[in-house]
C-alpha cells in the first residue's frame, strides 16, 4: 500500500509580484495579470494556488507579492493565512524574492523543502502537475540538489529560456523509480532567434524553463553562500527577524539597496548541482494578448472573442470585453491580425504583430500625468 507523503515540511513559495502590463487595459498595477480573469471564474493566481493544496498545507503556501498588490492578493485569497502574504517593498527581480521566500520557511523549519512558481501560468490538467510537483519534493528532500520542471517544447518558441538535458538520472538508492523522469540539466539557454529554436526542438534534448524550481532550505542557504554571498548574508538577517514586525522595517532599509537579478542568472546558471524534471503537462504562461486565442474558440475565420462581436471580412482578431457596465456590441469590418481590448475607462487596438509593444504604451502613459490613472 503506498504511504502518503508528509507534507508538514514542504512549502510554495508563489511569486505575485509582476506588472502584466501586456494585458493592458485588463491589466492595471493593483490588479495585475495574476489578479485578473482572463480564463473560467478564477485568477491565475487563485488557480495557481488551488492546483498545489492537493500538494502542501493551506498554511505553508506563502505569496510573495508587493505593497500595491498585497490587499488585493489577500481578499482573493481568503485559505491562505494573511500572515504567509508579505509584501516586498520594491522589485528586485527573482533572486530577493528567492531569499526572501527563503529566510521565512527557513524561520519555520530548517528541514523544510521549498517549491517557487509563478503565478500566472495556464497548466489545464491539474493532476499531472501535482505528481511532477510531488516527485520533485521527494528528490528534492533527499539531498543537495536543485530541481528545475522543464516543459517539453511544442514550437520553436524565441520566447522562452531553454534548458539542454544531458543523461536521464536512476533514482535515488532504495527509492522506487519516479513516474516523473529526471535528466540532469547541462545548461541553461538565453532566449534563442528562431532558427536556433527549431533546432532545439527537433533535438528533443531541450526545455523551456518554465521558472519553477524545488530545493530545501538548506540547498538553496548553501547555493547563495557559495554564488551570491551579499544575498546569503541578507537571507541570515531576515531569517532572524522573519515573522515579527522588525523584518517589516528590516526589508524596507535593505531591499532598495539590493543587486537586481534573476535566480537563473544569480544561481542556476552556475550550479553544479541542477536537475531538470521532465514537465510532461500542457502550459501556457501567456506572456500577451494574442497567446489567449490558443485558448478561446475561433469562429471559420479564425477570431477569438470573449464579448458580443460582429463581424464581416474580418479574420484571425483577438476580442475581449473586459466592461463590467454598459457592455455594447463590437462591430468590425474588413480587419486582420488585430487585438481589440475594451476596459470600462478605455480601448486598446493593435495588431497582433506589435503586441509585445503594449509595455512601451503603459511606459508612455505613465510619464503622462493626464493617464496615469489608467495604469
Amino acid at each position: 500500500m503506498k504511504t502518503k507523503p508528509d507534507t508538514k515540511n514542504r512549502f510554495v513559495i508563489i511569486m505575485a509580484g509582476g506588472r502584466g502590463e501586456r494585458f493592458w487595459p485588463v491589466s492595471r498595477q493593483a490588479t495585475p495579470k495574476q489578479l485578473i480573469t482572463l480564463l473560467g471564474k478564477r485568477s491565475f493566481l487563485q488557480e495557481a494556488v488551488d492546483r498545489v493544496l492537493p500538494v502542501v498545507p493551506a498554511r505553508n503556501v506563502i505569496i510573495i507579492t508587493n505593497a500595491a498588490q498585497a490587499e488585493a492578493v489577500r481578499k482573493q485569497l481568503p485559505k491562505i493565512p494573511k500572515e504567509n502574504i508579505v509584501a516586498e517593498p520594491c522589485g528586485r527581480d527573482t533572486c530577493a524574492a528567492v531569499t526572501l521566500g527563503a529566510a521565512l520557511v527557513g524561520a519555520r523549519s530548517t528541514t523544510g523543502v521549498m517549491a517557487v512558481l509563478p503565478a500566472d501560468h495556464v497548466i489545464p490538467d491539474a493532476k499531472k502537475f501535482q505528481q511532477v510537483l510531488n516527485d520533485c519534493f521527494d528528490l528534492a528532500s533527499r539531498g543537495q540538489v536543485i530541481v528545475t520542471i522543464g516543459i517539453k517544447p511544442t514550437e520553436p518558441a524565441t520566447g522562452y529560456g531553454y534548458i539542454h538535458l544531458g543523461n536521464e538520472l536512476p533514482p535515488p538508492s532504495g527509492v522506487k523509480r519516479y513516474k516523473t523522469a529526471f535528466y540532469k540539466a547541462e545548461r541553461f539557454v538565453e532566449k534563442p532567434h528562431f532558427d536556433r529554436a527549431l533546432e532545439y526542438l527537433n533535438s528533443g534534448q531541450y526545455r523551456w524553463n518554465a521558472g519553477m524550481f524545488i530545493w530545501s532550505f538548506v540547498t538553496i542557504t548553501n547555493g547563495l553562500e557559495m554564488h551570491q554571498k551579499e544575498m546569503a548574508d541578507a537571507c541570515h538577517r531576515w531569517f532572524k527577524a522573519a515573522w515579527t514586525p522588525k523584518l517589516v522595517t528590516l526589508l524596507k532599509k535593505e531591499y532598495p539597496g539590493l543587486r537586481k537579478i534573476s535566480i537563473d542568472y544569480a544561481l542556476l546558471e552556475h550550479a553544479q548541482n541542477v536537475v531538470a524534471a521532465a514537465g510532461d503537462f500542457a502550459w501556457d504562461d501567456l506572456g500577451s494578448w494574442t497567446a489567449l486565442s490558443r485558448h478561446l474558440k475561433a469562429d471559420p475565420e479564425g477570431n477569438c472573442a470573449v464579448g458580443d462581436f460582429v463581424h464581416v471580412d474580418a479574420a484571425r482578431n483577438v476580442v475581449f470585453d473586459a466592461r463590467t457596465r454598459g457592455r455594447t456590441p463590437i462591430a468590425v469590418v474588413g480587419l486582420r491580425d488585430s487585438v481589440i481590448v475594451l476596459a470600462d475607462d478605455s480601448l486598446l487596438v493593435a495588431h497582433k504583430s506589435q503586441a509585445q509593444k503594449i509595455k512601451e504604451l503603459v511606459t508612455k502613459l505613465s510619464a503622462d500625468p493626464r493617464y496615469k490613472n489608467l495604469v
